[in-house]
């Protein structure tokens, strides 16, 4: 004689169901990145069958880039909020810095550079990183138009100056996360080269405050 035992089926909004799956999604790629956003890794982790994760979530490309979105959209609102609370164009600069080179952001870290090579192989996540580039652009140009405006910067290319200056933090938190080294022992450094691009005062973008 078998008998069989299951646990109970509780039924659930599918809102709040889908919002349940997302949310398994989005701690698996904060836990070990992107690449681990399999369809049994997110059904395991919600705590339903493989097939329910399908129903909601019927492409896993799909599911990646809402992933991908959410945490950096999380990461960009987290950052203006910083840099907003600073008046001093040079000063926000150097919020910047410290604020993505504090050695606390390595999740997000390989979020980023496994989202760049993955974005080759998915479309709607290519378009999600190209969002999320383009608002890092918006950013940090708003910053360095900011003080060129008020005399504190003298770049007369804020858009190609920006770029290159997330290229520089966004290569640097990357290097050190592949070497296993600390970020912030660059920022000093970074704010010194940023000084540099943008055409501030030796001195006028502080990190380590």
């Amino acid at each position: 004689m078998s008998s069989t035992s299951s646990r109970p089926r509780t039924r659930k909004a599918p809102a709040e169901r889908a919002a349940e799956i997302v949310a398994a999604a989005t701690a698996i790629a904060r836990e070990q990145g992107l690449s681990a956003l399999t369809l049994r890794a997110v059904a395991e982790r919600a705590g339903v069958a493989s097939g329910l994760v399908a129903h909601y979530q019927p492409a896993m490309d799909d599911l990646v880039a809402r992933v991908y979105a959410d945490l950096v959209d999380e990461e960009v609102r987290d950052v203006e909020r910083v840099v907003g609370a600073v008046a001093d164009p040079a000063a926000r600069l150097g919020a910047l810095i410290d604020t993505l080179m504090d050695g606390g952001r390595e999740e997000l870290t390989v979020v980023w550079v496994e989202g760049w090579a993955m974005a080759r192989r998915n479309d709607a996540l290519a378009r999600a990183v190209a969002a999320q580039m383009e608002r890092w652009q918006t950013l940090v140009e708003s910053i360095i138009e900011d003080g060129c405006r008020t005399g504190a910067f003298s770049t007369t290319e804020p858009g190609e100056v920006a770029w290159e200056l997330i290229g520089m933090i966004d290569g640097l938190n990357a290097q050190s996360l592949a070497r296993g080294t600390d970020t912030t022992r660059f920022a000093a450094r970074t704010a010194r080269a940023a000084e540099a691009l943008v055409g501030a005062r030796p001195g006028s973008v502080a990190v380590g405050s």
